[in-house]
């Protein structure tokens, strides 16, 4: 029987050629849409889950409360590892980290800026490192250790064998090769290429011994023996800092591993989502998409219902059950659905590469892998009876009576799910319509909103081997400015858009001495505001006119913070040094351009510079003047490779998810409306089928052939309307919801939903025209001729 009905399966589908490319056309496109959105929220969904016993590993979070907030973040302080070690009971390992840095790594000729970490022994254990070469038992216990990641250590010594051969950092620390581990998959938070000993990192930064509790400069992570030991540990660790400085109002906590990077974003002191929320649109819009494909499977499969009449009717009397018939044209949904997935494969390794280089990572298909598999076959299962469901029932419920005596099927009832069903296919592409323009307004409002400095033509350059001597940096300002290839230098102690570097230790006429006021503190140089265009609202910049030494400028944010209308002259207090007032700044974009700007004081003080910013001569050539600028910088500091940053790149890097979110809402969107397309397309087939004569009929009474489009395109108009109607209210909600995560956002406009009208029903009308323009062509009398 099986086989009979596989015959008989083929037989149907070849027969109907068209019928059949388009049904596998549709679910193939939607397959392959589905498979790789699920391949991309898998991805995410994996990070940090690769490591052996990442399901007891916590990282350790900071709650710094102020009176009008909770901001929390995974800094702490560096002597924290050492006494929760000594008294918190069930940790079995805790490593501290610096935060990812390239640093310069050398070997004989070759030389590289690549990341690193310094970290505590513990850490190779907590993340398992998979061990190439070297005894792990023994890594990063001796101070002037490194490790390498397999790629690095082929970069550094090609086929030679690394172990115990002497590097240098930076050019000066001599480091001996312990090992050699596997390269760090590309789903962990922790990214380095390298691996150094904690206990050189105090060596080298000597502050850090000496750091307070207040202080708070590291990552660390603990892991327990089980995860019976969490609870009490995580109520040990929230007054740990407390209990050691009075004065300090941190709070810590643990924060599951699993969940820091899907779970990233903080509200006073608690996740409130991150990219978990991109990931459910995604996996959202993948099963949309298959759905929608099914649909639309199930409109063409029902506009054939008359043509598959007779068949039932002939089988049901010959002796064939409903159950037999449901069988048969569930097998032709199955078959299709393989076919489907078959084609499904193939655009998903042609699309592949490019999906990939949109996301900036390189997922693919591990076909080793069972789970993938497992998905496979559940996915096309799911396809099949989904799709073959309704037309599998619908068509085995024809009476063989009314069929084989020439009853023509009405269709009323079918075509009223026809119709529902391409209104449902609508409302998800009209909603797919005004998300998408609603997104890319957002994104522009943002980028086109004013950032508090002018980014274009502004390079920063890291501050590194030679120029760390402030007598070079005056060199190098001089011979940049000589050459014509900028206008103006000055230097600052962090990235323009990054931020970090805060304290509480500000104090100024009036305020209560409990509030904790989190302020952002940097450090500069001369023509600040002449360098990176940022605006003054009162006062001026540093000028070495001036003794400048304990004075500073502020932001607008801090001014209000301060309660001060003119606050230029006013004097403050810096921990222990009175300081003065020069300057107001606008507000500065820093982190994220979609909050409010953060309190801001900036000092005079050219030594904690980290980066040297130039501003490019506008009347030059920018190649022209960027290779001038590489030259000095080489020439001064020739033992490391030239390093520069277009501000306005690092700028656009904040945007990466808005821009990931619209550009794949945008093709999967596309292929949505596509889809759509296709049902509508079969449902046109139909009503074209169904309404022959009576067009011929028309036609010989002397109607036209635009009145025909017309009446052809009349209805499906209203199935459009119908549904944009359904669809914009539950597009205002979404996009409602998704803007509300943006202190800064655009308002609804009527402008996306208009769009989506207009667009939805010029697709509905040139779809349905290519197949009414047939009809209304024909000769008449092919159809009347059998009357």
């Amino acid at each position: 029987m099986f086989k009979l009905n596989l015959k008989i399966a083929l037989r149907n589908l070849w027969k109907n050629k068209g019928f059949t490319l388009i049904n596998i056309g549709g679910l193939g496109i939607g397959l392959a849409s589905c498979m790789i959105l699920l391949l991309y929220v898998a991805y995410e969904w994996s990070y940090d889950k690769q490591f052996t016993d990442f399901d007891k590993t916590y990282v350790v979070y900071n709650n710094q409360k102020t009176p009008t907030e909770t901001f929390s973040f995974a800094a702490t302080p560096g002597v924290l590892a050492v006494e929760a070690k000594q008294t918190v009971p069930g940790i079995e390992k805790i490593a501290r980290l610096d935060y990812p840095t390239d640093r310069l790594i050398t070997y004989k000729q070759n030389s590289f800026k690549k990341g690193s970490v310094f970290v505590d022994a513990d850490f190779t254990k907590i993340f398992d490192l998979k061990v190439l070469k070297g005894n792990p038992s023994e890594f990063l216990k001796n101070p002037n250790s490194i490790v390498l990641t397999e790629t690095l250590a082929k970069s550094l010594f090609g086929d030679e064998d690394p172990l115990n051969k002497t590097l240098k950092l930076d050019n000066s620390e001599e480091l001996k090769v312990e090992g050699v581990v596997a390269d760090v998959p590309k789903n962990s938070s922790i990214q380095y290429e390298f691996l150094m000993p904690w206990a050189l990192y105090e060596k080298l930064n000597q502050w850090t011994k000496d750091a307070s509790w207040g202080t708070n400069f590291c990552l660390t992570f603990v892991q327990f023996k089980d995860n019976s030991f969490f609870e009490n540990a995580n109520k040990q660790f929230h007054g740990m800092i407390k209990s050691h400085d009075k004065t300090s109002n941190g709070e810590l906590f643990l924060y599951p591993l699993s969940k820091w990077h899907l779970y990233s974003t903080f509200e006073n002191g608690l996740p409130v989502g991150g990219k978990i929320d991109q990931l459910k649109i995604f996996f959202l819009l993948a099963f949309c998409i298959l759905l929608i494909a099914c649909v639309n499977f199930m409109n063409l499969s029902t506009a054939r219902s008359e043509k598959r009449a007779k068949e039932v009717g002939v089988r049901k009397a010959i002796g064939s059950s409903r159950k037999a018939l449901v069988g048969q044209f569930m097998m032709e949904s199955m078959l299709m659905a393989l076919m489907s997935m078959l084609i499904a494969f193939v655009l998903i390794e042609i699309s592949l590469p490019y999906f990939n280089s949109i996301i900036g990572i390189q997922l693919s298909i591990d076909y080793s892998n069972w789970q993938f598999w497992g998905t496979l076959f559940g996915l096309t299962v799911l396809t099949g009876l989904l799709s073959g469901s309704y037309p599998a029932f619908y068509l085995s419920s024809f009476a063989p009576i009314k069929v084989l005596k020439g009853f023509t099927l009405s269709g009323s009832s079918s075509l009223s799910v026809r119709k529902g069903l391409v209104v449902f296919q609508f409302v998800f592409a009209a909603c797919l319509i005004v998300c998408t323009i609603v997104i890319y307004q957002q994104l522009n409002y943002i980028k086109n909103k004013p950032i508090g400095y002018n980014k274009n033509n502004l390079i920063e350059i890291p501050i590194q081997g030679n120029l760390k001597t402030p007598a070079k940096r005056e060199i190098l300002k001089d011979q940049l400015l000589k050459s014509g290839a900028v206008t103006s230098v000055t230097s600052f102690s962090q990235r323009l858009t990054a931020g970090g570097n805060n304290g509480y230790d500000v104090r100024w006429p009036g305020k209560n001495l409990n509030d904790k006021i989190l302020i952002n503190f940097r450090f500069t140089n001369y023509d600040l505001v002449k360098t990176t265009g940022m605006e003054l609202v009162d006062g001026r910049d540093f000028s070495p006119q001036f003794a400048d030494s304990t004075n500073v400028l502020i932001n607008e944010a801090l001014a209000k913070i301060m309660g001060m209308t003119k606050p230029v002259g006013s004097k403050i207090k810096w921990g222990n040094t009175d300081i003065t007032i020069i300057g107001v700044l606008k507000d500065y974009v820093m982190e994220s351009p979609y909050q409010k700007a953060n309190p801001v004081l900036i000092a005079m003080n050219d030594n904690p510079a980290r980066y040297i910013i130039v501003r490019l001569n506008p009347d030059q050539n920018v190649s022209t003047s960027v290779a001038t600028i590489d030259n000095i910088v080489k020439k001064l500091n020739p033992e490391y490779p030239v390093d520069r940053t277009f501000v306005d790149d690092s700028f656009e890097g904040k945007f990466a998810n808005e821009k990931l979110l619209g550009t794949l809402s945008n093709w999967f969107g596309g292929f949505a409306v596509f889809i759509s397309c296709l049902g509508l397309l079969g449902l046109a087939l139909y009503m074209a089928e169904q309404r022959k004569k009576e067009i011929s009929i028309r036609k010989v009474l002397g109607a036209s052939n635009l009145n025909i489009l017309t009446l052809l395109n009349k209805d499906f108009i209203k199935l459009v309307a119908i549904a944009n109607v359904i669809a914009f209210p539950l597009a205002y909600i979404i996009i409602n919801k998704w803007l509300s995560g943006y202190e800064f956002k655009v308002s609804i406009s009527p402008l996306p939903f208009a769009i989506a009208a207009i667009l939805s029903l010029i697709i509905a009308v040139l779809t349905v025209s290519a197949q009414s323009v047939k009809v209304a062509k024909a000769n008449p009398i092919d159809a009347l001729k059998y009357e």
